[in-house]
């Protein structure tokens, strides 16, 4: 799909916010993407250089601070320099927001991020998007908590989510949750996993058997490995004659690897449904003949396309992938500040059970931070990812 720009559908048509039976809506096509990706750039960054100045963008009543790591080393400060466009983006895109954004620069430090926030805050927000790294979550949080107000941050980390703190990122959760059910839902009883023995696998593997036994299915085989696959491969080979699917979860070139230590160890993938997270999608996942077939859980790709059409058409290049989450963190304080009257980032309300529609397509906030997202199922083939399963219009009551 080619650049589009943002007038073609009328003006604010991307974030205009709306009342449905689903609940608050906010708009922007139902986009989605390259991947169910973890975020690559939780990590320490040091600052490649002094901070930048504190920049406002908008001009309504309604303030709302957004602390990135403008000034941070390598990928991660272009990382944020794509997020703060994509956060503009958001603002100019939807019809008369009555919000403004305080954007504070925390360097990629949790004391950049403190000073951020408590910056923010003297000034009048009255929610805080960010930070990205989860090192420098708590820091954000603990002023945050001081003023009585809420943080949507952007780190994959559930560990600093929770009281006032809450996630819009892709958490692997999701991903593991919604291949599990939809295995079960077309007759897989018997899994099996191989998993790197990693804080990302720790997660997985979590939801993984909480999803296998809340459909009532069995775990035959389950492995982590850190470093050689080998004997873990050769664990699960031999116990593959009883299981329907296999849930092999990292991301391209390693998940590549392992797919090739399980051939080694004499399994025939071709006879058992092999199941991935977003990580997925990934070119090398695409080219390997191991790997043809196999299912995974993602936003659908189609809204990511649209959106990096319309960014690079405003920008005049690709946006990064985790750029989504921050014009969708724009898109709902601009909806809630329109439609929510003076409760409009009250817990209840950011945790409305029916959720959102972004960029990304349906997510929603749980009380424990976390969030949920409507994923669809994609089928890996030669030339890229197909959708099998469509993402959910809407989420249960539940």
């Amino acid at each position: 799909m080619g650049p589009r720009h943002p007038k073609s559908h009328g003006p604010g048509a991307h974030a205009v916010a709306r009342r449905t039976a689903l609940g608050l809506i906010i708009g922007a096509p139902l986009l989605s993407a390259c991947s169910g990706v973890q975020n690559p750039f939780e990590q320490s960054v040091a600052p490649a250089g002094p901070p930048q100045q504190p920049a406002v963008a908008g001009n309504g009543q309604v303030k709302v601070g957004l602390i990135l790591p403008l000034s941070a080393s390598g990928n991660a400060g272009v990382a944020a320099q794509s997020m703060k466009n994509a956060a503009e983006m958001a603002l100019a895109e939807f019809q008369n927001p009555n919000i403004q954004l305080l954007i504070k620069d925390d360097a990629g430090s949790p004391q950049g991020a403190q000073q951020g926030a408590q910056q923010a805050c003297d000034e009048g927000a009255e929610i805080l998007l960010g930070p990205l790294f989860a090192g420098s979550v708590p820091a954000t949080a603990q002023v945050a908590r001081t003023r009585n107000i809420s943080v949507i941050a952007f780190s994959t980390d559930s560990s600093v989510a929770g009281r006032g703190v809450y996630l819009l990122s892709f958490l692997p959760e999701s991903d593991a949750s919604r291949i599990v059910d939809y295995s079960a839902g077309v007759g897989k009883r018997s899994f099996a996993a191989l998993l790197p023995d990693n804080a990302y696998g720790t997660v997985v593997e979590g939801a993984f058997k909480t999803a296998v036994s809340r459909r009532g299915g069995r775990i035959v085989a389950f492995e982590k490995y850190s470093g050689d696959r080998t004997m873990a491969a050769r664990n699960v080979a031999q116990a593959l004659g009883g299981a329907d699917a296999l849930l092999l979860a990292d991301d391209g070139e390693a998940v590549v690897a392992t797919a090739d230590a399980l051939t080694t160890a004499g399994a025939n993938l071709r006879n058992i449904q092999l199941l991935g997270t977003g990580l997925w999608d990934n070119p090398r996942v695409y080219n390997s003949a191991s790997l043809q077939g196999g299912l995974y859980a993602a936003p659908d790709p189609a809204g990511f396309r649209a959106f990096a059409g319309r960014y690079r058409t405003r920008f005049g290049g690709d946006p990064v992938r985790t750029a989504t989450l921050a014009y969708d963190a724009v898109a709902l304080v601009a909806a809630l500040a329109r439609t929510q009257g003076n409760q409009r980032f009250a817990p209840d309300v950011l945790t409305n059970a029916s959720g959102f529609a972004g960029i990304d397509g349906l997510f929603r906030f749980r009380s424990d931070g976390t969030n949920e997202r409507g994923l669809a199922v994609m089928r890996v083939g030669s030339g890229g990812g197909q959708a099998v399963a469509g993402a959910p219009k809407s989420f249960s009551a539940t």
